[in-house]
């Protein structure tokens, strides 16, 4: 089953001791298209803090309930490595991250989640594996893409409206296009293997096909 990103925004967070805030944005992968880390917003009881969830403590993601549940206790949260979210995340805050929490450490040319039915352990990598410094530059904010132009072979389609993730494995499988004008104000979802390229300088998502085949083939909604 495929779940509204924009729809879980705010939805609260339940630790395994009690609420811990709710969520705010999610970080994604755009060469794998699988979710990295949820955003939690930790509101007044860390101190309006923002943290990172690895899906590895969230298991699958069920119908909106209007509460996720987290496999980690607020103490656990609490002295958890923290985010500036007006910065990149970097290798190594992940490294810190996933070794304060014991997960296996995240690589681009390691197995992760979203290739296979569910999130995917990895075996720990050789010291000399990954880089420890520098940014991730494929790690994206759903947030921030939303409202990204969107571009097809013959030209503009329309603007990301939004993205479906799977349940089971946390992978973004569709995107959601608002086209307006172009198609009646309807939203097309386009697989996230049509996308080829996203320019973060242009505020841009290209797409490998055309308004013909978008509007012949994908799914669309009023």
């Amino acid at each position: 089953m495929l779940h509204s990103i924009q729809q879980r925004y705010g939805e609260k967070l339940r630790a395994t001791d009690g609420e811990i805030g709710h969520v705010r944005d999610f970080y994604f992968d755009d060469k794998t298209w699988t979710i990295r880390y949820l955003v939690a917003d930790t509101g007044g009881w860390l101190t309006e803090r923002q943290v990172l969830i690895s899906p590895h403590a969230l298991g699958h993601l069920y119908a909106k309930g209007g509460v996720l549940l987290v496999n980690l206790t607020k103490e656990q949260i609490e002295k958890s490595p923290s985010i500036d979210e007006h910065k990149p995340v970097s290798r190594q805050h992940e490294e810190e991250y996933h070794r304060y929490y014991g997960y296996p450490y995240y690589a681009e040319t390691w197995p992760l989640w979203g290739l296979a039915g569910y999130p995917v352990v990895a075996a720990p990598p050789p010291p000399t594996a990954a880089k420890t410094n520098g940014v991730d530059s494929h790690l994206r904010s759903t947030r921030v893409v939303k409202g990204y132009k969107v571009e097809g072979i013959d030209g503009a389609i329309g603007q990301v409206a939004d993205f479906l993730v799977s349940g089971r494995s946390w992978a973004l499988r569709e995107m959601v296009v608002e086209s307006g004008h172009w198609y009646s104000g309807k939203g097309i979802h386009i697989s996230t293997e049509k996308i080829f390229r996203i320019s973060y300088n242009e505020s841009t998502v290209y797409v490998d096909s055309t308004k013909a085949a978008l509007t012949g083939a994908a799914h669309v909604t009023a």
